[in-house]
C-alpha cells in the first residue's frame, strides 16, 4: 500500500490497480473514536479492495463509513462529503451520539444495472427493492444511487439508530429514517420535507383507515413490515414530521431512549411529549393538519 497524501492506492489482486481515493478522516470527520484509528480504516479499505469488482469503483474513507461507488471518483467524493458527512454530522448533532459499532460499506451503484448485478455478486441475493437497502449481516448500506439520495438517508439513519437505542421499535426507526428521505436544512440542523409517501396518507385518511396511534407503536417488527396494509410507513413518517414541525421530535427522541425500560412502544412518552390524554381527539386534528401538505 501506498499513500500520497490523502489518497492510497492498492494493488487488487483481480483487477490489477484499482484507484482508491481515500479522504482521511482528519480532512472530513474529525478524530477517530478510541478503538477506530486510521490504521483500523487502511486495513479495512485493504481487505475490501480484494473484493472491488472492478478498477472503476472509487473508495472514499467518510468515517464512520467507508463509501464505494462506480461513478466517477470527483462524483463519488462529493456524495462522500456532500450526502453522507452532511447527514451524519447533523444526525449526530440531534440524535445519536455514538457511531456504529463496526466499519461500515456504503456502496453506490450507478444505475439499476450496477445496483442488480453487483449487490447479487457481492451479497448473494437480489435486492427486493429499486432504491436501497441496509444490512445488517453484510454491514452494508446499499444503494441505487440513480434513483437519488434520499434512500442512503434514510438508510443511515438505521445503524445509528442500532448503536445508539437497539430497542428502537420498527415503527420509529422507520419514521425517522423515512423522513429523512426528503431533507432540507433549516437553523443548520437537519430536517424532512414532504415526499411521496404523502398522497397514499391522504388518501388513507380520507378512506378512514389509518389505524390509531397506540396500534402503530404497538406494532411489532413483524407486524410493521409484513402486515402492512399500506399506510405504516407513511403514518410513522408523518407523524414524525408533526413532532419535527412542532419542535419535538428531538425531545421525544430522548424522552423515548430514556424511558425504554418503562415503555417499549414509546406510546406513553408520546402522550406525554405531545401533552394529550385523548389521542383519539389528537389523531383528528393531525388527520386535519395531513390533508393541508402539500407534495410537491
Amino acid at each position: 500500500m501506498r499513500r500520497i497524501g490523502s489518497v492510497i492506492t492498492v494493488p487488487s489482486a483481480a483487477t490489477g490497480l484499482v484507484l482508491l481515493a481515500i479522504v482521511t478522516a482528519l480532512a472530513l470527520a474529525g478524530a477517530a473514536r478510541p478503538g477506530r484509528t486510521d490504521a483500523d480504516f487502511e486495513r479495512h479499505v485493504a481487505a475490501l479492495a480484494k473484493k472491488v469488482p472492478s478498477d472503476a469503483f472509487t473508495i472514499v474513507v467518510q468515517k464512520p463509513f467507508v463509501v464505494i461507488g462506480d461513478e466517477s471518483p470527483g462524483m463519488v467524493r462529493r456524495r462522500a462529503t456532500g450526502t453522507v458527512k452532511w447527514a451524519v454530522d447533523r444526525l449526530k448533532q440531534d440524535f445519536f451520539a455514538k457511531d456504529p459499532n463496526e466499519i461500515l460499506d456504503i456502496w453506490l451503484f450507478k444505475d439499476k444495472a450496477s445496483y442488480r448485478k453487483h449487490a447479487k455478486a457481492l451479497f448473494g441475493s437480489e435486492p427486493r427493492t429499486p432504491y436501497g437497502y441496509y444490512s445488517d449481516a453484510h454491514k452494508a448500506l446499499v444503494m441505487n444511487i440513480a434513483t437519488g439520495g434520499g434512500t442512503l438517508v434514510h438508510e443511515i439513519v438505521h445503524p445509528l439508530m442500532e448503536a445508539n437505542f437497539p430497542a428502537c421499535p420498527s415503527w420509529f426507526n422507520e419514521g425517522l429514517g423515512s423522513l429523512y428521505e426528503q431533507s432540507a436544512e433549516r437553523g443548520g440542523h437537519i430536517i424532512g420535507r414532504t415526499n411521496w409517501r404523502l398522497a397514499g396518507l391522504q388518501k388513507a385518511v380520507r378512506d378512514g383507515k389509518v389505524p390509531s396511534f397506540k396500534d402503530l407503536t404497538a406494532t411489532t417488527t413483524h407486524q410493521f413490515y409484513h402486515m402492512d396494509k399500506g399506510t405504516n410507513y407513511a403514518q410513522a413518517r408523518y407523524l414524525c414530521y408533526w413532532l419535527q414541525e412542532k419542535g419535538l421530535l428531538v425531545k421525544f427522541y430522548h424522552a423515548f431512549v430514556a424511558a425504554q425500560k418503562e415503555d417499549a412502544t414509546g406510546y406513553e412518552t408520546l402522550k406525554r411529549i405531545l401533552g394529550e390524554k385523548d389521542m383519539d381527539a389528537f389523531k383528528k386534528r393531525w388527520e386535519a393538519w395531513v390533508l393541508t401538505l402539500r407534495f410537491p
